[in-house]
């Protein structure tokens, strides 16, 4: 798919769900749970530091036996997270999430925050251009287009 990123940040939207650098895993969880969210991006003031995820949380905090109400954010949290821009395509974001195998990548445009996506938004553009395109056949062979 050659679509690039701008165009499903279009249809998803660009809200991104975000928690400061020095809270606690146990309040950053509250955040992602209140907005149902698997995912939120870690910020010190404007600038991005980290990502946290449900993963994080199971491996990090949980299997690790760490108390969520004491453990900074900045703990266990993935550092420097791997970005991409706008312009990139649902293509090579698709395989960007094979090969590194993760599913939240945040959307960064000349150093500045503008969405953040996930292997289900992608999924669901796929499932979308695949009916859209079932559909248009299916108009087609029933006669509904000009030849």
């Amino acid at each position: 798919m050659n679509t690039s990123v701008a165009v499903l940040l279009e249809h998803k939207g660009s809200v991104v769900f975000s928690v400061p650098h020095d809270i606690t895993v146990a309040a950053a969880v509250k955040v992602m749970n209140s907005h149902k969210v698997g995912a939120t991006l870690v910020m010190d003031g404007g600038r991005l530091v980290g990502i946290f995820t449900e993963r994080d949380v199971l491996s990090r905090v949980v299997a690790a036996g760490l108390d969520p109400a004491t453990t900074p954010m900045e703990r266990v949290m993935t550092r420097n997270p791997i970005t991409v821009a706008s312009t990139t395509t649902i293509e090579d974001v698709m395989a960007l999430f094979t090969a590194k195998r993760f599913r939240h990548l945040p959307v960064m445009d000349d150093g500045r925050l503008v969405g953040l996506i996930s292997i289900g938004d992608i999924l669901r553009r796929m499932v979308e251009t695949h009916r859209h395109e079932a559909e248009q056949l299916k108009q087609y062979i029933a006669g509904g287009y000009p030849p």
